[in-house]
């Protein structure tokens, strides 16, 4: 080598080895869960845009017809009606739901109670049950002549002569608020727990020095340190919201007479109920409520968009 010249750099032995093995390692990590979206989320949604095209009852051959199954979704006011359903579930479960759980968690997180950790356990138990179980005790509850629901009210006087609260249009789709909030309340609990949790103890304690009472502390620091938690969890529980419907199918299974039906319920009718099967029509309905559910989610994004908070 002349002097004056650069060494040649050269890449370290094994170097080459590394990347491989760093690469392979990757693949094998990311393949399982790749493969399990492809296979459940992503090929199922691609076939319902094709089913949603085709006159189809899962048993005969199926015939393409194209958009006409979009063209008489517009014209069908089961399906409207089932929306405006979801719109009501939509505006008044996530309200009740975040706002019991924020309520909750502040009190939890700021009281020193002796049974905080009990209370943890009861609110967190309704999602340890399933659906089901959350459904048939609500039941119960609702029911006419042995309902404690009813036998609470006969404790104020309040006779109700056997009135059976999911057997009445009326009533039904209030009484159904009810279970869908309190099985979701628990779980938002211990997310806004934790979230709370990680507020410095500081800015507290001088909000106590200056005077501030315990509403102004909650709106004033904890709700704005914590929006974006909130933000997520308004998403989570408007998407579950308009998606869900097994409550409501063990419960009144959209009735009486329709008062109670929602997209997603309408749809798994459609294409599993006891009636003639439509898999085209009910993927149809299908592809509208995913336009739904995506606009929710920008709509929330817009008027409610993410912050960087500083403590």
């Amino acid at each position: 080598m002349n002097a004056g010249q650069a060494p040649l750099s050269r890449k370290p032995h094994g170097s080459g080895k590394a990347a491989k093995q760093k690469a392979v390692f990757l693949i094998v990590a990311i393949a399982p869960s790749l493969l399990g979206y492809v296979l459940f989320t992503l090929y199922p949604n691609i076939m319902s845009v094709y089913y949603s095209l085709l006159e189809w009852d899962g048993l005969t051959d199926a015939k393409f017809v194209g958009l006409d199954n979009y063209a008489y979704l517009f014209k069908d006011h089961f399906v409207w009606r089932a929306l405006y359903h979801n719109l009501i579930y939509i505006v008044v479960v996530p309200v009740l739901t975040v706002l019991i759980s924020l309520l909750l968690a502040y009190l939890l997180n700021n009281k020193s109670y002796r049974e905080n950790a009990f209370y943890k356990v009861v609110y967190f138990f309704t999602n340890v049950l399933s659906t089901v179980v959350v459904a048939l005790l609500w039941s119960f509850i609702f029911d006419g002549t042995f309902g404690l629901l009813n036998g609470f009210l006969e404790l104020f006087g309040l006779d109700m002569n056997d009135f059976y609260w999911l057997g009445d249009s009326r009533t039904a789709i209030w009484a159904l608020v009810i279970p869908m909030v309190w099985g979701g309340v628990g779980l938002y609990v211990v997310i806004f727990i934790n979230a709370i949790s990680a507020i410095p103890k500081s800015l507290y304690e001088a909000a106590h020095l200056e005077g501030a009472r315990p509403m102004t502390i909650l709106f004033r620091i904890t709700i704005p340190l914590i929006r974006n938690v909130i933000r997520v969890c308004v998403v989570f529980v408007v998407l579950g919201t308009l998606k869900g419907f097994e409550v409501i199918m063990i419960l009144t299974n959209g009735g009486p007479e329709g008062s109670t039906d929602v997209a997603g319920l309408y749809m798994f009718n459609l294409a599993f109920g006891k009636e003639a099967h439509s898999y085209g029509y009910a993927s149809a309905v299908g592809m509208l409520l995913f336009v739904i559910l995506v606009g929710a989610k920008l709509i929330i994004d817009k008027a409610y968009p993410e912050k960087e908070v500083e403590f």
